[in-house]
């Protein structure tokens, strides 16, 4: 699967590669990736135990499941075109037998309030949508996260009600 270009970033799919990099030599991920990686990487819930979950996924799923996971969020600066890490977003797997789709995104502490979480949420939704499948998209946030709220209420999201503590919001795809 390609990569996804919006207005300032770039998703480049991960594969079992990848996540093989990150846990095991993770300064090698910035040349992977062509890009400089923080030292505050991984971010918010992309954590060890998440990063082992996808690998597990692409370790069973084959090249079917690629593009389905995670997507490294890469910035390229108009004037310098220098590359840099910026978050990551994805998908729990391919769409359900519902057409479910459920995301998750996250962006480094430096590169948030700048709007890249909401291009990464779009980004991902349009891709998703390609696929004829592909009927709803979901994602869940703590009731705390107004950030993230706002992110994806201004991505087209409704929230739907609380699943496990955390609120549930759905796309329809149009």
């Amino acid at each position: 699967m390609g990569n996804i270009q919006s207005e300032r970033v770039e998703l480049i799919s991960s594969s079992a590669t990848h996540i093989r990099i990150e846990l095991e030599t993770p300064l090698l991920l910035a040349e992977k990736i062509n890009a400089t990686v923080s030292k505050g990487w991984p971010s918010g819930e992309y954590d060890r135990d998440a990063m082992e979950f996808f690998l597990s996924c692409f370790e069973n799923g084959g090249e079917a499941v690629q593009g389905w996971y995670g997507w490294y969020a890469i910035n390229i600066d108009p004037v310098s075109a220098d590359r840099s890490l910026v978050g990551s977003g994805g998908y729990f797997g391919p769409p359900d037998s519902n057409g479910m789709v459920e995301i998750g995104y996250s962006v480094l502490p430096e590169w948030q309030r700048r709007g890249y979480a909401t291009e990464i949420v779009n980004a991902l939704v349009s891709h998703a949508s390609l696929f004829e499948k592909t009927k709803s998209i979901v994602a869940h946030t703590t009731p705390e996260n107004e950030a993230s709220k706002r992110v994806l209420i201004s991505s087209g999201f409704k929230e739907t009600g609380v699943n496990d503590g955390n609120l549930r919001f759905e796309h329809i795809r149009q």
